[in-house]
């Protein structure tokens, strides 16, 4: 049963990521807003944000645009999902001797593809802006195993209204409040910097830990409790973004 499981997803993973492949404008919209984002933080506002000697405000930057390129990025899963809801894509496959399951993880696991291409993208236009790091190897495959846990996690979450919205705008929509929750974080600007509850908020919410967690790999930096924080936020949104997104699932095919 596991054999064909993965055989499954691997030939449902083709089919998906040849829509990807004919419509490279989806990776291209999804890197233009978070490049975007950086190129008028740096440009126009960086040199009036205080970072408390933290380097070039590039650096500073890049671990907080990475999350909005996912979060910009899980909106087009949700769409395509809601896609195939609506065009009986679903029904077909459950009429066929194939794994359940093997339809939501083929569109988890392309997310997880296109998302990695927009991520390269916009580090490379932050190399050009300036952007340079002293992590080695493994601190730069840490950050890849971060990011890839982030976005797993935020894909299930994009599975449900995929499945549930009735419009294609009200299956996007919802990453709409994750793209602007960098913004009330460490992400472009020290939490020391807020008022009081803002800061608060801003200190205990996942974004901020995983920020920290990047940003000190990128410069090999001691980590301290943020490498465990970050990675227990991940995790737990996994678990959790999982296992409602199969229930929904179930409940939509039963």
């Amino acid at each position: 049963m596991t054999r064909y499981f993965f055989t499954d997803v691997t030939t449902l993973l083709g089919r998906s990521l040849r829509h990807i492949g004919r419509s490279p404008d989806t990776i291209i919209t999804t890197a233009i807003t978070p490049i975007a984002m950086m190129l008028l933080f740096v440009y126009v506002l960086g040199g009036a944000i205080e970072t408390g000697g933290q380097g070039k405000y590039v650096d500073y930057l890049l671990p907080g645009i990475l999350l909005i390129t996912i979060a910009s990025g899980i909106a087009y899963t949700a769409y395509r999902i809601f896609l195939d809801m609506k065009g009986g894509i679903f029904e077909r496959f459950q009429s066929m001797p194939i794994a359940r399951s093997a339809v939501l993880w083929a569109h988890v696991l392309t997310s997880v593809v296109a998302n990695l291409i927009s991520l390269v993208v916009v580090i490379v236009v932050a190399l050009i802006m300036g952007f340079r790091s002293g992590a080695n190897v493994l601190d730069w495959l840490a950050v890849a195993g971060i990011l890839f846990l982030f976005t797993l996690g935020l894909t299930w979450l994009a599975v449900i209204p995929g499945l549930t919205a009735s419009s294609v705008e009200g299956a996007s929509a919802f990453s709409y409040p994750l793209i602007f929750l960098p913004f009330i974080s460490s992400a472009f600007v020290p939490t020391d910097s807020m008022p009081g509850p803002v800061r608060a908020f801003a200190e205990h919410q996942p974004v901020t830990s995983v920020v920290n967690t990047i940003r000190g790999l990128l410069e090999n930096q001691p980590l301290g409790n943020d490498l465990w924080v970050a990675l227990a936020w991940c995790l737990g949104l996994v678990a959790v973004a999982y296992v409602f997104a199969m229930s929904v699932y179930r409940s939509k095919i039963a």
